[in-house]
């Protein structure tokens, strides 16, 4: 039987690690950590992560400011509003949550927010310290991948290893942490040729396609870990009689056909998603200890 990766136990035990932390800062910091969350239009998606994060944010204690913005807000009104987030000392970490409309610049609006608040590790000044193997916020779900495969002691030192995704968000960083602890690793993408025998090479693969069921078991490697960053809402077969849901969620992977195969996998849900939020959690505690002169007690917790 392979071993199921079970990132929501994980994350519950980060978050109570983040709960006594915040507890036991607050009389010399007078106040708690405080994440900015900014969703801009209507896209059901965001409206799901957001309200996860906002959950979390009150089940640890941090105070979280939510900006909910209408669908056609220009970039110029967009940037005055992370300026004056920048400078509001009750905030300590700025998410935008991605995608934005077509009409605004993903990497200027990012560009945009305080190095030392880029809760998601996205500002090219936290990339070039990435590149670099120096600390400073990490992207939350190539973090979140890190920690799921150091709590579950799975080796990557001297290991060949294969991200399917060249995504700033996801696959890039996670190409760059991999090889900042020293694995070999590739990164495949739409335009790769013969995908299949690519990713059979791999020790670890990590999917991050964003196309629901692209991994199957003629691209897994015998006794290998897999992990599945996508998440996908899919209608349900009509035949199924089994429940009344008309929606299931499911991965990159084809779970059924890859879970007899490998040693260990990461299941949709409960796997790499609740890492997600609580990195993010992670990244804005680390952040407050910071900017309150604490001791950073919780630096290990981040890649």
């Amino acid at each position: 039987m392979p071993n199921i990766l079970d990132g929501k136990k994980l994350a519950q035990e980060i978050e109570l690690i983040l709960k006594q932390t915040i507890e036991s800062g607050l009389k010399a910091c007078k106040r708690p950590p405080g994440l900015a969350v900014i969703r801009v239009g209507n896209d059901p998606a965001s409206g799901v992560y957001v309200s996860y994060k906002e959950k979390a944010c009150h089940r640890v204690g941090v105070r979280s400011f939510s900006h909910h913005l209408k669908e056609d807000i220009s970039e110029k009104e967009l940037i005055e509003i992370i300026k004056v987030l920048n400078l509001d000392q009750n905030v300590d970490g700025i998410l935008l949550q991605l995608p934005l409309p077509p009409h605004l610049d993903e990497s200027i609006l990012l560009g945009s927010i305080a190095p030392d608040k880029d809760a998601d590790g996205l500002h090219p000044l936290n990339l070039g310290k990435l590149i670099k193997g120096e600390k400073g916020p990490r992207s939350c779900t190539p973090a979140g991948v890190m920690a799921l495969l150091e709590r579950n002691k799975i080796k990557i030192e001297g290991k060949k290893a294969v991200v399917v995704g060249r995504s700033i968000l996801v696959g890039k960083p996670m190409a760059l942490m991999l090889e900042s602890a020293n694995a070999t690793v590739t990164v495949a993408h739409s335009k790769t040729e013969d995908l299949p025998s690519l990713t059979r090479q791999a020790d670890l693969l990590v999917v991050a396609a964003g196309k629901p069921h692209l991994i199957g078991g003629i691209h897994v490697k015998e006794n290998s870990v897999v992990i599945d960053v996508g998440i996908h809402r899919l209608p349900c077969d009509k035949n199924d009689l089994s429940g009344s849901k008309k929606f299931k969620l499911c991965g990159d992977v084809k779970t059924l056909e890859i879970e007899d195969k490998v040693a260990s996998f990461s299941p949709v849900p409960g796997g790499v998603g609740p890492m997600t939020v609580t990195m993010l959690l992670a990244n804005t505690v680390d952040r407050w200890q910071e900017h309150c002169g604490l001791p950073l007690t919780i630096s290990h917790l981040l890649p």
